[in-house]
This record gives C-alpha cells, sequence and structure tokens, in this order.
C-alpha cells in the first residue's frame, strides 16, 4: 500500500478499541504505510454491507490484527486492531517464509 493512503476511523470505537486492546488506531497505520509486507485475508463472512479485510502483519510493538475496509480509492478505514495472537503471528509468519519465534 502507498504511504500517502488516508486513513479514517470511528472516534468512539478507536477509543473503545484503545481501552480493550491497549492498541490506537493511529499505531497500526504503520502496517499499511511502513512498507513492509504483511498477510491480507478476504472476510467474506462481515463483508455483506462493504468488502472487509483482515491484515496480519508487523508494527514497531509486534505482530497486529487489523480488520478494516476501503470505502474509496487511497482511504483505509479501520475497524479493529489488537495484537495477534501466539496461533496468528505464527500463521503470519509461515505465510511470510520467516521463522517461528
Amino acid at each position: 500500500m502507498r504511504a500517502d493512503v488516508e486513513f479514517e476511523w470511528d472516534p468512539a470505537k478507536a477509543d473503545a478499541n484503545r481501552r480493550r486492546h491497549g492498541l490506537s488506531f493511529g499505531e497500526v497505520t504503520d502496517l499499511f504505510t511502513s512498507g513492509v509486507d504483511y498477510l491480507e485475508i478476504f472476510d467474506d463472512e462481515h463483508s455483506q454491507d462493504e468488502d472487509r479485510f483482515i491484515a496480519m502483519g508487523p508494527i514497531r510493538d509486534g505482530v497486529v490484527l487489523v480488520v478494516y475496509s476501503e470505502p474509496a480509492e487511497g482511504v483505509v478505514r479501520v475497524i479493529s486492531a489488537r495484537r495477534a495472537a501466539k496461533a496468528e503471528t505464527r500463521l503470519f509468519r509461515q505465510h511470510m517464509g520467516t521463522k517461528n519465534e
């Protein structure tokens, strides 16, 4: 994804996400702009009203899982974000061909 992408999110949802998961939506934007590879999965189960995606990849503090949509060209709407569970981190590392840690 390009570094000039625009991010948006619901402020109330972002607040609740930070309280619940200890991770801000602002922190996870690095996943999309840093240039590192990440695993992207189409979220068919939750894509009735809009196409949703799950991204897993590294940010400064570890591997994260981000649910997002792309409501317009060059716009990413963050829906939720949390640190990846061990099994998710393992899946990401296997997909990317890196060692499990």
